[in-house]
């Protein structure tokens, strides 16, 4: 059976990747979503980066299996232990809780330290949500000359900058010709303890 792309399209071997091509069908309304994925590993690919995308919280074509988990209706004391109570809450679904905004939402992982003054450590996972309009304070993921970083924005009196959170890091200025752009906005930091 002959292959029905062959012929069409780049020459086989051509294009970034230097190798063949396959042609595959996505539902309409995931095209802007694969898109956006596919650029983000374009654009994150090399060892500079300092952050990795691990894939979308939600709006894939692979259903999310939602399970919501107890929320205990008595605080947890981080001062002066109290007397716990045994009675349960609403129950949580950390899909709603990590991702309103699904379809916009990523996790990204850690790679580096300048942010730990931030609460942000090497190896912890950020979610990230794409829909969020970045204003200043807001920890983000941006891209960097084509380098991904998380880092602080500070925009204020016609002054952008990306902010560390670690004394023996710099604040990331823009030089004339350097090309800036927020990826998300961060929203919640996932860690192993």
């Amino acid at each position: 059976m002959s292959d029905p792309a062959r012929g069409r399209g780049r020459p086989s071997g051509t294009g970034r990747y230097r190798e063949p091509t396959q042609v595959i069908r996505v539902p309409l309304s995931q095209i802007a979503a694969v898109q956006n994925y596919l650029k983000v590993f374009q654009r994150s690919s090399g060892p500079a980066s300092q952050v990795a995308l691990i894939g979308p919280v939600g709006g894939s074509a692979i259903p999310a299996r939602r399970h919501s988990l107890p929320l205990m209706a008595w605080p947890v004391q981080a001062g002066f232990p109290s007397p716990a109570e045994d009675y349960q809450d609403e129950a949580i679904d950390l899909n709603d809780l990590l991702a309103p905004h699904a379809e916009a939402t990523f996790l990204v992982r850690v790679r580096g330290e300048s942010m730990t003054g931030a609460g942000i450590d090497d190896g912890d996972v950020l979610v990230v949500d794409r829909s969020l309009e970045p204003v200043h304070g807001r920890i983000v993921v941006a891209m960097v000359d084509g380098e991904f970083t998380v880092k602080r924005l500070y925009q204020r009196d016609g002054n952008l900058c990306l902010e560390a959170s670690h004394p023996d890091f710099a604040r990331i200025e823009l030089r004339e010709g350097q090309e800036l752009a927020v990826w998300g906005v961060v929203t919640r930091i996932i860690k192993t303890v």
